[in-house]
C-alpha cells in the first residue's frame, strides 16, 4: 500500500509517497527548507505544499521533533515554542498522523533496516539539527525517549553532539567523532543495549566518523534507511492507524 509520509526536521522537511509493505520510495523525495520561524502555521503550508507535489489526498504520516503524546506536540527543542499543545490532526487533517521524529526512523530501521529481527535492547539515535531517540525492548518501542537532552558536561548532549554542532564549530570528523563517542558511552552506560544504530542526515557519511568510535563491545553501525527512514516511519504509522495492509 502506498502512503504519504512527511519528516519535519530543523532544516528541512521531507515528504515521499512510500510502499508501506517493502519499505521503500515510490517516488523521488521532496525536500523544502523549514520555514524560519518553524510556527505551526508556516510548517503546515510547506506540508501541504508537499502533499500537493504528489496530488495526495489520502492517509498521511507526519513527523515532529518532539514528544508527541495522543497526536499533542508536547515538547519543541529546535522549533518554535508555539508548537507545544497542537493538536497534529487540527493542523494537517484528520488523515494525518503525527509522532515523534526519531521514533517513526527508528520503527522503520527496527522494520527493514540495521535492526530487523534483533532482540533486547535496540537503541537508535538520529544525528541532525538535534539528537533524536527511539528506544526498543524485544521490537517494542519505548516513544518518546528523547535521550538527545541528557546532560553531558553540563550541557544538552545535542549541543555538545549534534552534525549541526559539527558543522558550526567546523570540527574535523575525529574530533566530532570523540564527542559522539563520549555520547554514546553514556547511553551504553544508561541503557546497556546490544546494538545502537546511528541515523540521520550524517549516516550517509558514516565512514568518515564511525571508524573513530570504539564502545568495546557494543556494536554500532549506520542506518540501512539512512536518511529516509523518518519517511518511510511517519507513512507506516499512518498505515496503520487508517488499517491499510
Amino acid at each position: 500500500m502506498e502512503v504519504l509520509g512527511i519528516d519535519i526536521g530543523g532544516s528541512g522537511i521531507k515528504g515521499a509517497v512510500v510502499d508501506t509493505a517493502a519499505g521503500v520510495l515510490t517516488r523521488e523525495r521532496l525536500r523544502i527548507p523549514t520555514p524560519r520561524p518553524a510556527v505551526p502555521e508556516a510548517v503546515a503550508r510547506v506540508v501541504r505544499e508537499i502533499a500537493g507535489y504528489f496530488s495526495w489526498t489520502g492517509p498521511m504520516g507526519v513527523t515532529f521533533p518532539g514528544v508527541v503524546a495522543d497526536g499533542v506536540v508536547k515538547t519543541a527543542a529546535n522549533v518554535d515554542a508555539s508548537w507545544i499543545g497542537v493538536k497534529g490532526a487540527d493542523l494537517f487533517g484528520e488523515r494525518a498522523v503525527v509522532l515523534n521524529d526519531a521514533d517513526a526512523a527508528g520503527v522503520a530501521e527496527m522494520t527493514f533496516g540495521a535492526g530487523r529481527d534483533r532482540r533486547g535492547v535496540v537503541l537508535m539515535l538520529t544525528f541532525g539539527t538535534g539528537i533524536g531517540s527511539a528506544l526498543f525492548v524485544d521490537g517494542t518501542l519505548v516513544p518518546n525517549t528523547e535521550f538527545g537532552h541528557i546532560e553531558i558536561r553540563g550541557k544538552d548532549a545535542e549541543r555538545r553532539a549534534s552534525d549541526r554542532v559539527r558543522e558550526e564549530k567546523d570540527l574535523s570528523w575525529k574530533k566530532w567523532a570523540g564527542r559522539v563517542e563520549e555520547y554514546l558511552g553514556r547511553m551504553r552506560d544508561l541503557l546497556s543495549p546490544s546494538l545502537i544504530v546511528i541515523g540521520g542526515g550524517v549516516s550517509r557519511k558514516a565512514d568518515k566518523f564511525l571508524p573513530y568510535v570504539d564502545l568495546g563491545g557494543t556494536e554500532v553501525v549506520p542506518a540501512v534507511l539512512r536518511n529516509e527512514a523518518g519517511i518511510i516511519g511517519a507513512a507506516m504509522a499512518a498505515a496503520r492507524s487508517a488499517r491499510l495492509p
